[in-house]
């Protein structure tokens, strides 16, 4: 990776005035403050640039740590195979034509691959748009300023809205980015490489992730890594929609993947994922500014309304506002120009004319315990009142050992000069919403609790499973339970009957109301093949019934208990994917589930019961249920399934089966 990041030399094949790509990544290279050995590679010409141009990498006067490739797509495999036999450790591929293309440009790329392969060089691309380092090293023809060091990491499956957009909306908005990577069609160097050489780089305080398509398992494990190593992985996630989904695979040839199991995958990680570049923006820089802290939120606001707005939201988001103690209430009444009418509460409501006390009134919470502190101003941001606020707003944050956050909602029109809420957003993280500054801190709480869940879960491993020894198509009650059984997924009991007599006998075993119903279909409820609920003298009429629509019958006492359904399904790229949500018929009519990689971590399942109804169990029945979740899990790493549906689980007085089960191999 340092010769990608921090190259002591760079050799440009297909350096030429004429070509948009190459000529503007040459000049921003030049005047971004490169300071290391630059060759210009073109056979057809002699000179350009003011510099020697060599026909080829084997002509170089000494072989470059790095190539940067920017040629038609037919030669580039040739051009690696070249740079890697001469030595050269890395390329960044700015040729496009591949994958994303056609036909023939799938067989250029996998000749990419071949070219790695044969010579060991790491390629970013091809299809970058390139890379930009803090350390003076700006290999993209996009970038209109030199870089200040930080500490965000951003690497984005789209060039063009990694660095004109994230990058340079970032630069604006008082982001400061240690390295910027267009990680391309990711044929050698995929986007889990780049974060996980991240996560262990000191410089590196956040690291950022535009996603549409990768290796997901891959992502998960080095994910993971950075956050358990105390890093934070935020990432925009695209292609829920079909659009969406078909338009990142016509411009970077990968599939972008279920988002349902990308949630999953997100979770398993550790990784905040939002929805847009505001979102993502906003989280970078105070990541960058603060590490995690506690959930405990004080709110000091110059609007009642806003103060309660802001209450609102920390509350979705699960901060938590503690009230003030007597001394601070005390301090704060004594507060000269404070009216309290009773005392203040949390948010601490101080009334526009609060703004000229701020320092005033910060001392007197200032030592209340609080791990954040927030100032909301709903009043104008610019003219002589904003300075003298602004100015008050930076002694309070240099006078507090927490973090200190403020939104600023007024008014934000013209002024001479740097407007006052510019100038304190360079030392201070201001927001122009309450949403944002909430969602700012909720991120860096959530961000210790992500790292602590990750810590404690498994590493995931590949996801192989292979076809279980137990037959073909559909199978019968016992055949799937045999399997179940071996990995302790619990079913409820059951007989199987083959006739009438059998039935009743089996009933009056079971209890006082059995269910009799069809064995070795699907949807047995829709073809008439189950009757619930009856008593063991209607159990002959019941067993002639389903007898006509199934496989044979099956026998169960009637239970009872909360309904869940747990299913899973193999999806490209995660292996088998586990869903949980609500059971019974509604499984089939309520958009209620959450999806688990596995195999299941035990806390991931239970944060993804807490996404569904499901969340609402006691802790016993949620625990089982989590057990259940954990089990079948085990059995989905290791067997491929064509479909797996157990509808409805009956979870009850600690214990979770299920009553139904639906396997096809």
């Amino acid at each position: 990776m340092e010769a990608l990041f921090a190259p002591s030399s760079v050799a440009v094949i297909g350096a030429s005035p004429e070509s948009w790509y190459s000529s503007r990544l040459v000049d921003n290279l030049l005047e971004h403050g490169y300071e290391g050995d630059l060759y210009l590679v073109n056979p057809s010409r002699d000179e350009v640039w003011g510099r020697r141009c060599y026909d080829g990498v084997g002509d170089l006067p000494a072989t470059p740590e790095l190539v940067v490739v920017s040629v038609p797509r037919s030669v580039v495999p040739s051009v690696l195979r070249e740079a890697g036999k001469e030595g050269v450790n890395a390329a960044l591929v700015m040729s496009a034509g591949f994958a994303e293309a056609d036909d023939n440009g799938r067989a250029l790329e996998d000749e990419v691959a071949d070219a790695v392969a044969s010579t060991g060089i790491r390629v970013c691309g091809p299809n970058s748009l390139g890379i930009l380092d803090s350390r003076g090293v700006v290999l993209t023809p996009t970038c209109s300023r030199t870089p200040e060091k930080g500490g965000v990491a951003l690497f984005s499956g789209s060039g063009a809205l990694g660095f004109t957009t994230f990058y340079e909306r970032g630069v604006d908005e008082d982001v400061r980015f240690a390295r910027v990577v267009s990680t391309g069609n990711e044929t050698d160097l995929t986007l889990a490489d780049f974060v996980r050489d991240a996560a262990h780089d000191g410089d590196v305080n956040v690291v950022c992730c535009y996603v549409e398509g990768t290796a997901p398992r891959d992502f998960v494990r080095a994910a993971a890594e950075a956050t358990a190593s105390g890093t934070p992985v935020v990432a925009v996630k695209v292609g829920r929609s079909e659009t969406a989904d078909k338009a990142v695979v016509s411009h970077t040839g990968v599939l972008t993947g279920d988002d349902d199991a990308w949630d999953a995958a997100f979770r398993r990680a550790g990784v905040e994922r939002v929805d847009d570049i505001p979102d993502l923006l906003v989280r970078a820089r105070t990541h960058d500014e603060y590490e995690t802290f506690g959930d405990r939120l004080c709110v000091v606001t110059t609007s009642g309304g806003l103060g309660s707005l802001v209450a609102d939201l920390a509350a979705e988001e699960g901060l938590r506002l503690p009230p003030l103690s007597d001394d601070a209430d005390e301090a704060l009444r004594s507060v000269e120009g404070l009216l309290s009418y009773g005392g203040f509460g949390n948010p601490v409501d101080v009334r526009g004319y609060g703004a000229d006390h701020l320092p005033e009134i910060a001392d007197a919470v200032r030592d209340d315990g609080y791990d954040a502190y927030l100032f909301c101003v709903g009043l104008s941001a610019v003219g002589d009142r904003a300075e003298g606020i602004a100015d008050d707003l930076r002694e309070v944050a240099e006078r507090f050992d927490a973090p200190v956050f403020v939104v600023w909602t007024g008014r934000k029109g013209d002024h001479d000069g740097t407007p006052p809420y510019e100038r304190l957003r360079r030392e201070v993280p201001v927001y122009y919403d309450a949403e944002d500054a909430v969602g700012a801190v909720a991120s860096l709480v959530g961000a210790g609790e992500r790292r602590g869940r990750v810590a404690e879960t498994p590493r995931l491993g590949r996801c192989s499973p292979e076809k279980p020894d137990i037959g073909d198509g559909l199978l019968r009650w016992k055949e799937a339970t045999r399997l179940l059984d071996r990995y302790g997924v619990e079913t409820v009991e059951t007989r199987t009957v083959d006739d009438a007599d059998e039935a009743q006998a089996a009933a009056r075993a079971l209890g006082e109301r059995v269910v009799v119903k069809a064995d070795g279909i699907a949807h047995r409820s829709d073809l008439g093949g189950v009757v619930t609920n009856i008593r063991a003298d209607e159990v002959c009429d019941a067993y002639r019934e389903v007898e006509e629509v199934g496989n044979g019958v099956l026998v169960q006492p009637q239970t009872d208990g909360v309904e869940a359904f747990v299913g899973l399904a193999p999806e490209d790229g995660f292996g088998n994917v586990v869903t949980v949500g609500v059971g019974g018929r509604l499984a089939e009519t309520v958009d209620d589930t959450a999806s688990l990689l596995t195999p299941v971590a035990r806390q991931d399942a239970r944060v993804a019961l807490k996404q569904t109804a499901l969340g609402g169990l006691d802790d016993e029945d949620r625990e089982a249920l989590v057990d259940y979740l954990v089990r079948v899990g085990e059995f989905a790493a290791e067997n491929a399934v064509e479909e797996f549906d157990l509808n409805p689980v009956m979870v009850s007085d600690g214990r979770a089966s299920a009553v139904d089960v639906l396997m096809k191999i």
